[in-house]
């Protein structure tokens, strides 16, 4: 609460041309650093967001840019440390118009006052949507441009003018000018053969529009095989796939190209794809029925996936209706197979996210005063993972996301899906973000209702008929955010129930290499969708150099 009242204090200040980095002290306490923010040229009408400030010192951002302009300076959840940020909420602001951001009120790694002196890389951005710890600045976001600034020469309030936004997305099926050229040229026949065969999914849902009281929409596409136009009497498997934390509608566009590339060269087998968007600014809501999100689980089983059966030629049977996920589309995927076990004939689910709440991420959220911060011998509780080296912890990322925006950042978006609605209208938080205590009442919600491993061994003997042998779980063992730890957890939860699942750990594979063999960066997606086309199809030939690998996945 203070610091929110110290940065809707600052909101309301207008530039007067004061030094008011003074202001702060009489007590000889250091002075908060401030900084004036214009709004000028990058919009006409008045703005409202949240305003962040990202500081890195200079040399290390000339570092990065390898002798180029440094055009960015952002933050970064796999170096969190390194740059410095500061936020505030603005509302209202209008052309020419300042606020005051203290950049010590709210601020991560620290604020502003406290780093060491010496020229720093500033940039200021708008976060028009609230959105920012989802998918980054976007469309619509307000910059200022680079500027440098020297720390530590006097008190005098530096100006940061926003002069410019994000230009709009490019259309659907077109790469963005940031991605190199000749990734470009090599990518756009792919999209474009993709673009042809692919429709889109705006399903306005019956479920959800009553639940939010306005229009809501599922949305995707539909991917249909080579040769689905010339064989109108053929039916298909159905893939339904999600995606990972921060991607977008827009994102899943790559995917379709190289499933479609592959299914062209015979590398994947002529199945219909349906690729699912389930990004928010809230974060990602899993297709699962929440308290908070509403019952995206319903939605999706009970009404859009009819709708799919009833317009393209499925074999729509739950037989031959898969699905597949990395990240939190891996939990998505593990999750809607358990809970729906009768609508789906397997899962193959990739780096989930945690599915034993014993592992959430490292920490045990059913210990005695749990901690999410720090583990029960004291130690600090890591969270990212590089080379075997750690480089963030848990609270580093919570307290990060904290400064980035209330909603949208990944710890925050498990609350979204798991706790229940607080009095305020929004969920209840599973730990707190200062000291990172658990809320044990919380976390009961959390495993009466979302965790995997609990479900199944409290019910196995009603899952079991519709849910033995639907399980396929792969992680690789160096896993970037140690979610190998929590799978291992639910390998053993389906062993000691004598389930039937297949729990594959790729040895030295992280969260973004599990996918890779050798050069052949589509080997898992490959050996996954032809397991599902063998199910489906027992008698059909799958390709000689998968066939063992094929044959280990089915045991």
């Amino acid at each position: 609460m203070l610091h929110q009242s110290r940065w809707w204090l600052a909101a309301g200040l207008l530039a007067l041309g004061t030094p008011l980095a003074c202001a702060a002290t009489t007590t000889g306490v250091a002075p908060h650093r401030l900084f004036r923010v214009t709004l000028d040229g990058a919009s006409s009408q008045p703005v409202s967001g949240r305003l962040l400030l990202f500081a890195i010192d200079a040399k290390t951002a000339a570092a990065h840019a390898h002798g180029k302009a440094v055009t960015q300076v952002d933050t970064s959840p796999f170096s969190p440390t390194q740059t410095a940020v500061a936020a505030m909420n603005v509302t209202g602001l209008k052309p020419g118009q300042s606020v005051l951001l203290d950049a010590d009120a709210l601020a991560f790694p620290k604020g502003f006052s406290k780093l060491a002196a010496g020229q720093y890389d500033l940039q200021a951005v708008l976060d028009v949507n609230h959105d920012y710890n989802y998918s980054g600045r976007g469309p619509g976001d307000l910059l200022s441009p680079v500027v440098k600034l020297t720390f530590g020469t006097g008190n005098a309030v530096p100006t940061i003018d926003l002069t410019h936004a994000v230009p709009p997305a490019p259309p659907a099926w077109t790469l963005p000018a940031r991605f190199p050229a000749k990734f470009r040229q090599a990518m756009a026949p792919k999209l474009a053969a993709a673009k042809a065969h692919s429709h889109a999914i705006d399903f306005r849902s019956p479920a959800l529009t009553a639940f939010w009281g306005r229009p809501m929409h599922i949305r995707g596409w539909v991917l249909l095989p080579p040769g689905y136009a010339s064989h109108p009497d053929k039916r298909y498997p159905t893939v339904y796939y999600t995606m990972g934390f921060g991607a977008r509608l827009d994102t899943l566009t790559f995917e379709a190209a190289s499933f479609y590339a592959q299914m062209q060269s015979g590398k994947m087998p002529p199945m219909i794809f349906v690729l699912l968007n389930e990004g928010s600014p809230r974060g990602t809501h899993e297709f699962a029925d929440s308290a908070n999100n509403g019952p995206w689980g319903t939605a999706l089983t009970k009404e859009l996936i009819p709708h799919l059966d009833a317009t393209y030629r499925t074999l729509g049977k739950p037989a031959d209706r898969y699905l597949v996920g990395h990240s939190s589309g891996g939990w998505a995927t593990l999750w809607l197979q358990v809970r729906y076990p009768k609508v789906f004939g397997g899962t193959w689910s990739i780096s989930p996210d945690p599915s034993d709440f014993h592992n959430f991420t490292g920490a045990n959220l059913y210990a005695p005063n749990a901690n999410v911060y720090v583990k029960t011998d004291g130690q600090v509780n890591p969270l990212v993972r590089s080379h075997g080296k750690v480089i963030a912890t848990f609270k580093q990322f919570a307290q990060l996301e904290r400064v980035l925006g209330p909603v949208g950042g990944q710890l925050a978006s498990f609350e979204w899906v798991f706790s229940p609605k607080g009095k305020d209208g929004r969920p209840v938080p599973m730990f707190n973000r200062d000291t990172g205590k658990v809320n044990p009442k919380v976390v009961t919600y959390w495993r009466d209702h979302y965790d995997i491993a609990y479900r199944i061994k409290t019910k196995w003997p009603e899952l079991k008929p519709s849910l033995d042998g639907k399980i396929h779980l792969i992680v690789g063992t160096a896993d970037t955010f140690y979610l190998n730890e929590s799978a291992k957890l639910l390998a053993g939860v389906l062993k000691s129930v004598g389930a039937k699942a297949e729990v594959e750990f790729l040895p030295g594979k992280n969260h973004f290499t599990v996918f890779a063999k050798g050069k052949n960066r589509d080997w898992l997606m490959q050996q996954i969708t032809w397991a599902m086309y063998h199910h489906a199809y027992p008698e059909a030939t799958i390709p000689a150099a998968d066939t063992h690998e094929i044959k280990a996945a089915r045991q």
